[in-house]
């Protein structure tokens, strides 16, 4: 990563960290505490942080859209605002009521401001050599959620979990809003340029279909396994201390997959790298079947991990080195559209196919991945961008 690239990765490392822990990781810790606080049910507050993604999702492409056309320090700036009002909101909610209109407020707020935000201002900033900065801001903000959790349940133990609620809004707007609106570099935009990012229409082809596809199915397995992970482990066979320790195994994996992802393979065109980490979790799945969930579960963690790492960056550095920066937000954002309004239902959809077959759920994990294999194999890579 060179020395012009290396503030802005540590610049959005950081405020894309705050973004995840805040909102994408925040339910997990509170979740129970609220429900019992504002007397809803847990299933009643998860269900309107699912709510919350799919509205991320649908507004991706309008978010990306703007991007384009304006650049993305604004649009990240502006996020940071609306997380602080969702976690106010949160914070100060008494019932059902106030916590749909705070999980609203996150909802926009991460449609705005996880990652293909972030990844979209990587685009419009240094065009066709973001592929590094992208792989440098997941390296940072994969930390988020060893970061966020630790801290928010630190919070609940400490202040409670409403001044915890207020303790993260007030660091979006102390930390997260002046490094986004102020230190991120701001790309020269003519009004011709801006006018046909905002008008142009950019057709769906076949190439962005396939690729909407196989994130889909990969981030269906993502979302379903962070969900339920330790479970899976223990129907395969693991003790419950075996599959928590396993667990943890997949954190140091992801960000191990992302620093080869920064060196060995970047001399590979971005498609060789998404193929290669659809690969992992069947391989991992395959070696739970046949030596069973005890000690190996690990080997499957691990495996899983370094998948889901690449897989990460290659939503989006894909796109960018099929398509190039022209409408790249906009790309991201309709690419990733049927990925984060799926993910939505995959930890229930999880949740009822291991009460109904076990493990077996890993079948059906890896009959997605290798499906997600198969549509980046209908792909092909350019001539002139190599191997």
């Amino acid at each position: 990563m060179s020395d012009r690239t290396l503030p802005t990765v540590i610049v959005l490392g950081t405020t894309q960290t705050l973004a995840w822990a805040s909102s994408y990781y925040l339910a997990a810790v509170l979740g129970d505490v609220i429900a019992r606080d504002t007397g809803v049910s847990t299933q009643w507050f998860f269900a309107a942080f699912s709510a919350s993604l799919l509205i991320s999702g649908f507004l991706g492409p309008r978010v990306g859209r703007r991007i384009d056309a304006v650049g993305g320090h604004g649009v990240l700036a502006i996020s940071n605002v609306v997380f602080a009002i969702g976690l106010v909101l949160m914070a100060l909610a008494t019932g059902p009521v106030m916590l749909g209109l705070a999980w609203l407020a996150l909802g926009l707020g991460m449609s705005m401001g996880l990652y293909d935000a972030a990844f979209a201002t990587l685009g419009r900033i240094y065009g066709t050599a973001a592929r590094k900065p992208i792989t440098g801001i997941t390296l940072l903000a994969g930390f988020a959620s060893t970061v966020g959790w630790p801290l928010t349940a630190w919070g609940i133990a400490t202040i409670g979990w409403r001044d915890t609620c207020m303790a993260w809004a007030a660091v979006h707007i102390l930390v997260g809003l002046p490094l986004n609106l102020f230190l991120l570099p701001r790309p020269k935009i003519t009004a011709a340029e801006k006018k046909a990012a905002q008008d142009e229409t950019v057709p769906i082809d076949r190439t962005m279909v396939l690729l909407a596809t196989a994130f889909a199915m990969a981030w269906v397995v993502t979302a379903g396994m962070a969900a339920h992970f330790p479970r899976i482990l223990e129907a395969a066979g693991a003790t419950p201390a075996e599959a928590i320790a396993a667990s943890a195994l997949i954190g140091p994996a992801q960000v191990a997959a992302r620093i080869f992802e920064a060196s060995v393979l970047a001399r590979f065109h971005p498609l060789v790298s998404a193929r290669l980490a659809t690969i992992t979790h069947p391989i991992g799945a395959l070696v739970v079947a046949f030596a069973g969930g005890g000690i190996i579960a690990g080997a499957f963690s691990i495996l899983h991990g370094l998948g889901n790492g690449i897989i990460t960056i290659a939503r989006g550095t894909v796109p960018l080195s099929l398509f190039g920066p022209q409408n790249y937000g906009y790309r991201l954002g309709v690419i990733g559209a049927p990925a984060r309004i799926l993910q939505a239902g995959a930890p229930l959809l999880f949740a009822l196919m291991i009460d109904s077959w076990g493990a077996g759920v890993l079948i059906v994990s890896t009959a997605l991945m290798l499906g997600a294999l198969a549509m980046l194999l209908l792909i092909r890579i350019p001539k002139n961008q190599g191997v």
